[in-house]
C-alpha cells in the first residue's frame, strides 16, 4: 500500500490560521486548524511536546506541499532550495482546544524581529492573521513521534528554567502537573510586560525575570545559582566551549524508573533547563560540576544559538 500524508505515521497537514492573540511586546498566540488534527493524540500527558512548523519562504512565499506526501517525503523536502520548500522550526504545543475536526493547537510564538535574532518564525509570526497557511509535522494517535522531554522520577522536587522561548513550554508543564507538585520555575523574558498569570499547583513557586535589556541570561542564571545555594560568580562559557547541538534528557517511566542512565545521586531533585546554549551550558557546570547532579536528574536543551542560524 502507498503511504499517503493522510496515513504517515505522523500528522503531516496544510493547516489554517483560525486566530492571532498578541499576548505581550514579545509573544504572539497563533491558533491553527484542519480536519487532519482530528487524528492527533499523545500516551499521557502532553507536557513540553515538540512539534515541527514549515513557514512558507518570507521573501518567495513558497512553502511545503503536503499532496501525495509518502515515507520518502523528507528527503525531497531537503533536497529542494529553502526558497522553494519553507522553512522547518521547532514549537511547543501550548494547548489544543476542540475535537475532532473541530481541533485547533494554540501555538505562542516569540517575536525575535531584531539583529541576529531575527528567524523565518518571528518574520511569519509578525504579520501572521487569519486564514494564512502553513504546514505542521505533530503526533498521529497510536504512533510512537517523541518530542516529550519532561519526565520527571516520581515525587521529585522540580527545577524548570528557561528564556523566552522555553516559556510556552513550561507554561505549559506547570498547567498539566499533578496538584501535590512542588518545586520552582524560572522564567527570563525581555521585558516586564512579558510576564504571564499561568497556572500551577500551590506547592510549585514561579518566579519571572524581566532582562529590560541587560544581558541574556545573566539574571537568569543568578537567580538559579542562588537559589541552589552555589558560591561564587557565574560561569564563563566561551564561544567555542558552545555545544551547537546541545540537548541531554534522561527518561523516566509512568512508574518513575529511569529508562537509560544510572539513578545515583538522584537526590530528591529533577532539572529542566531549555533556551539559548550559551546561557544552558552555564548552568549545566554549575549542577553537574558544583553541586554533583547526576545527568540522570536534569533535561539540558539548548533550544537556540545567538548569533547562529537554524539549518531548516
Amino acid at each position: 500500500m502507498t503511504v499517503t500524508s493522510s496515513t504517515l505515521p505522523m500528522l503531516f497537514a496544510d493547516l489554517e490560521v483560525v486566530s492571532v492573540e498578541r499576548l505581550s511586546p514579545t509573544f504572539l498566540r497563533v491558533e491553527l486548524g484542519g480536519p487532519e488534527l482530528a487524528d492527533f493524540g499523545v500516551d499521557g500527558p502532553r507536557y513540553d511536546q515538540r512539534i515541527k512548523l514549515i513557514f512558507p519562504d518570507p521573501v518567495t512565499g513558497r512553502r511545503t506541499s503536503t499532496e501525495g506526501a509518502d515515507e520518502s517525503w523528507f528527503g525531497t523536502w531537503l533536497e529542494q532550495p529553502a526558497s522553494e520548500r519553507g522553512h522547518m522550526r521547532t514549537y511547543t504545543i501550548r494547548d489544543v482546544r476542540g475535537s475532532g475536526e473541530q481541533t485547533t493547537f494554540v501555538v505562542d510564538m516569540v517575536l525575535h524581529l531584531e539583529g541576529d535574532l531575527v528567524g523565518p518564525g518571528s518574520t511569519w509570526a509578525s504579520t501572521a492573521e487569519p486564514g494564512d497557511r502553513l504546514v505542521i509535522l505533530a503526533p498521529r494517535r497510536g504512533y510512537p513521534y517523541g518530542g516529550i522531554e519532561f519526565t520527571p522520577p516520581l515525587a521529585a522536587d522540580l527545577l524548570l528554567v528557561g528564556d523566552e522561548t522555553a516559556v510556552p513550554a513550561v507554561c505549559t508543564i506547570l498547567e498539566q502537573l499533578p496538584d501535590d507538585a512542588r518545586g520552582t520555575a524560572f522564567l527570563e523574558v525581555p521585558l516586564a510586560a512579558d510576564v504571564q498569570d499561568v497556572r500551577r499547583p500551590a506547592g510549585v513557586e514561579v518566579v519571572w525575570l524581566a532582562r529590560e535589556g541587560e544581558e541574556l541570561g545573566a539574571g537568569l542564571q543568578e537567580a538559579v545559582v542562588s537559589h541552589l545555594g552555589i558560591p561564587g560568580a557565574a560561569v564563563e562559557v566561551e564561544a567555542d566551549e558552545v555545544d551547537p547541538d546541545l540537548w541531554e534528557t534522561p527518561f523516566y517511566s509512568s512508574s518513575g524508573e529511569e529508562v537509560s542512565g544510572d539513578l545515583t545521586g538522584v537526590g530528591g531533585t529533577y532539572a529542566w533547563i531549555a533556551g539559548e546554549s550559551k546561557v544552558v551550558t552555564g548552568l549545566r557546570r554549575h549542577l553537574v560540576n558544583e553541586l554533583g547532579f547526576d545527568r540522570s536528574q536534569v533535561a539540558f536543551m539548548g533550544y537556540w544559538r545567538r548569533g547562529v542560524a537554524m539549518k531548516s
